[in-house]
């Protein structure tokens, strides 16, 4: 949605969205809300546990409500989870709340940044690569057809990523004109 006074991050596990997302959210002066952390913070227990306990339907129907929530807010930048787009529901908040930007990243590039993560339980497989592509497959199309603005995924530090963000969101990014008003009151 554009304009927007809300930016919110999608893409593939590893992508940079918390690391890139709480750069971006210090630019552009807002607060800065990471969906599985939200998730970690209302459970008590780190995503993992809420896989272990009650399974990825249950993990889902979690951070369903909490994006709802959260995507609510007015003039927030959230980091939402790799997953976040597989509900039809969740897409339509996305779509109607904020201005949706994908970072793209190669399978390559997620295994190197993930080689010691051993937090994120959809990988905990014998074959990540395969995991990885059988996840692409179906999500990519749909964070194509989501996002309002891509950005290509590069290698180089989250500062130079970040930078290239800003560069691209600046030019696409259309911030009602009482949100930035706000920021310089």
């Amino acid at each position: 949605m554009n304009p927007s006074c809300n930016l919110f991050i999608i893409g593939p596990t590893g992508a940079g969205k918390t690391s890139i997302g709480r750069r971006l959210a210090a630019h552009y002066g807002l607060p800065f809300v990471d969906l599985d952390q939200e998730i970690e913070q209302h459970c008590g227990v780190d995503v993992s546990t809420v896989f272990e306990i009650e399974g990825e339907a249950g993990f889902r129907q979690r951070e369903s409500a909490l994006l709802d929530e959260c995507s609510q807010r007015p003039g927030v930048l959230l980091a939402t989870g790799a997953g976040v787009v597989l509900a039809e529901h969740n897409r339509a908040h996305l779509r109607e709340r904020g201005y949706v930007v994908w970072l793209q990243t190669t399978i390559e590039q997620q295994l190197e940044r993930l080689e010691r993560d051993h937090r994120r339980p959809l990988l905990a497989v014998p074959n990540r690569h395969e995991r990885l592509q059988a996840m692409a497959q179906i999500r990519e199309p749909i964070y194509r057809e989501l996002a309002d603005l891509t950005v290509p995924g590069e290698h180089g530090s989250v500062a130079a990523a970040s930078e290239r963000c800003i560069a691209l969101i600046d030019h696409h990014w259309q911030r009602p004109s009482h949100a930035s008003s706000q920021q310089t009151a």
